[in-house]
């Protein structure tokens, strides 16, 4: 019988400096998905929880070890069809300084800061660019600011 779990992160990490920028990691040409252009994402390690994953990856992916990190209230899913699994995948934003010195992991090879509308064009996945909206939605859009307690995590 199929397994659900929540399985995997992802993380958007972005910047303000003058305009919001989304950082995109593109996959190196060894790996799955070569060529690709993605955000943050990977596994939940044994004894993990989604926030200390996300936490994590974002230091292996990008070197960040500073920022706000948010939870941007979506989870999404995907089929795993070599484990028979739906992947729950809680979705999650970090501020990065905005002098983050990108430091990428051997998954990557190449790395750029892009406006929003640039970066949901370039975005291989469509849950990025829905990662992206939520972003705006929540981070930026002046509306939400009321919801900062709740979507920022210590």
């Amino acid at each position: 019988m199929t397994d659900i779990r929540v399985s995997l992160v992802d993380v958007v990490v972005f910047r303000r400096v003058g305009t919001l920028e989304i950082l995109l990691l593109r996959r190196g040409p060894t790996g799955r998905n070569a060529g690709s252009w993605e955000s943050v994402h990977g596994t939940i390690e044994a004894g993990e929880t989604p926030v200390d994953a996300a936490r994590r990856e974002v230091r292996e992916e990008c070197g960040a070890t500073d920022g706000t990190l948010h939870n941007l209230s979506r989870v999404e899913s995907f089929y795993r069809p070599e484990r028979d699994e739906v992947a729950l995948i809680p979705v999650f934003a970090l501020e990065a300084p905005r002098d983050l010195a990108v430091q990428l992991s051997a998954e990557h090879d190449r790395f750029t800061w892009s406006a929003t509308s640039a970066a949901k064009q370039q975005a291989s996945w469509p849950r990025l660019r829905r990662a992206i909206e939520a972003v705006e939605q929540l981070l930026v859009d002046p509306r939400a600011q009321v919801l900062g307690d709740v979507l920022r995590i210590p």
